[in-house]
């Protein structure tokens, strides 16, 4: 009897812990999807504000991510998560540095966008996926097949073609990708729940912009408390406009790889460069190369990335 039972047991955990692999699978995909969404529309936000300076945005960003994230911690009972955090110097250290890059990275997009260049900034989120693949590659010894590698270079091929056919190198595109990437690749290697870590790196930052916004209300050269009631009201909306798509990707950043995570991220600069076409931003013949290149190579990435699924399920499941 013991004999048959204990492969019976051993088959039903086999299946739980597939079961609850595959959920967790579907829910990054979901967190993902919805993420990239609220970042592809960002720029319809942005717009709003293009008589506010993007240091000034970028201060009410952070500012305003400190209460609504404290409301969604108090929300999910997650204060006892930050508490562990604050008591991690190395978590401490890391989400420090992740708080540089995902702020840099706030500061060159709004900036990006509020000049008319979300082409260039869409563009950046593209040249993403290729950074993701980079990082899983060097970083953490995930190995390319023969047809990711195909994607890369045609992918590198596009931006090159945009450096010298455009006639400027398009570094607001490299910034953005690779102060994100960095960013993806410490909140998926810290020990540390998505709001609590994003709480954490706001509240480091908030002294900062608290006292730059005091200066600019002092050298009255602040838009915010100007008289604008609905300006106002839009920039304290940056808090929850920044924090939820954040807390989405952080989200789907534990649950996916990072060459997964990569191929999802075609949707938000998708949805950025058609809003960059219909604000009437130029757009060449270099463009069109460079972004057909890189479409490409995404296509090649998720067509890869089905079959391989779709084997490993097979083979699971055999």
């Amino acid at each position: 009897m013991k004999n048959i039972w204990r492969p019976s047991m051993t088959n039903i955990s086999s299946k739980s812990s597939s079961g609850e692999a595959h959920f967790n699978v579907r829910n990054g995909l979901l967190f993902a999807a919805g993420a990239y969404t609220l970042w592809g529309l960002f720029p319809i936000y942005l717009k709003s504000l293009e008589n506010v300076s993007a240091l000034e945005i970028l201060a009410h960003r952070i500012l305003w991510s400190v209460p609504f994230g404290a409301l969604l911690l108090t929300l999910r009972k997650q204060w006892p998560e930050v508490k562990r955090a604050l008591s991690d110097r190395r978590v401490l250290l890391m989400l420090a540095i992740a708080a540089v890059s995902i702020s840099a990275n706030w500061l060159v997009y709004v900036w990006a966008v509020i000049h008319d260049r979300v082409l260039e900034a869409s563009l950046g989120y593209f040249i993403n996926p290729i950074m993701y693949v980079a990082a899983g590659v060097f970083i953490l010894g995930e190995k390319l097949r023969n047809i990711q590698i195909i994607a890369v270079v045609l992918a590198t091929a596009g931006v090159l073609v945009l450096t010298f056919g455009g006639g400027a190198f398009p570094w607001v595109s490299i910034v953005l990708a690779v102060l994100f990437t960095a960013y993806g690749y410490i909140r998926k290697t810290t020990n540390v729940g998505a709001m609590p870590g994003l709480f954490i790196e706001v509240v480091m930052l908030a002294p900062f912009a608290l006292l730059f916004l005091i200066w600019l209300i002092q050298a009255g050269r602040a838009v915010f408390l100007s008289g604008d009631i609905g300006m106002d009201s839009l920039l304290i909306l940056a808090g929850p406009v920044t924090v939820l798509p954040l807390v989405l990707f952080a989200l789907a950043a534990r649950r996916l790889k990072l060459t997964t995570l990569g191929f999802m991220q075609y949707i938000g600069p998708t949805l950025q460069f058609i809003l960059g076409i219909y604000y009437g931003e130029t757009f060449t013949i270099a463009h069109a190369i460079c972004f057909g290149l890189i479409w490409t190579a995404l296509a090649i990435f998720s067509f890869d990335a089905v079959r391989t699924n779709r084997a490993e399920r097979i083979r699971k499941s055999a």
